[in-house]
């Protein structure tokens, strides 16, 4: 009789305790849940600290030029590409300028350039773009799918550049 009441007693305690260990164990994920939404943050940002997405200009044409206020070949490519921002904006394009420094150096950088482009700032890693260098353009066409990618500075205001441009669908 009293084998039956300890397999009782442990065989209760058991089952409490499994049920007490799925609810820590719910609970937990629950809050690793609200971690990682936390987490994630957009990849963009405009200068006011607003989140950016490519999708944002879905239906558009996206010329995309990762640059740094350090990089001498960005600069020298910025005058070529306010050239052909303004070649090309009546082709449905959007040229966007990403930066992964702080939006104080971006903003310090625009005003004293004066180049009118959409700058934003990229808040990921070069990585994750597979960009080891310097300025990295990236083409998208109205469906949002990446269709041309150049490494280096272009002379972007090139008659072949703006042709091939013109040709993304």
């Amino acid at each position: 009789m009293q084998k039956r009441i300890v397999l009782f007693l442990v065989l209760s305690i058991s089952i409490l305790g499994c049920k007490e260990l799925k609810e820590e164990q719910k609970t937990a994920t629950e809050s690793s849940t609200i971690e990682v939404e936390k987490a994630s943050i957009s990849l963009y940002e405009d200068l006011d600290g607003n989140p950016v997405e490519l999708t944002d200009y879905r239906g558009k044409r996206i010329l995309l030029n990762y640059w740094a206020t350090w990089c001498r070949p960005c600069i020298e490519e910025m005058p070529d590409l306010l050239k052909l921002q303004g070649i090309l904006e009546e082709e449905n394009y959007v040229f966007l300028f990403a930066s992964d420094q702080s939006l104080k150096k971006i903003v310090a950088f625009k005003e004293a350039r004066g180049f009118d482009f959409k700058y934003i700032k990229y808040n990921g890693a070069y990585a994750q773009q597979k960009i080891n260098a310097l300025p990295v353009t990236l083409v998208y066409n109205e469906a949002g799918e990446q269709v041309s990618r150049f490494d280096g500075g272009m002379a972007w205001d090139s008659p072949e550049m703006i042709e091939k441009l013109r040709k993304i669908q």
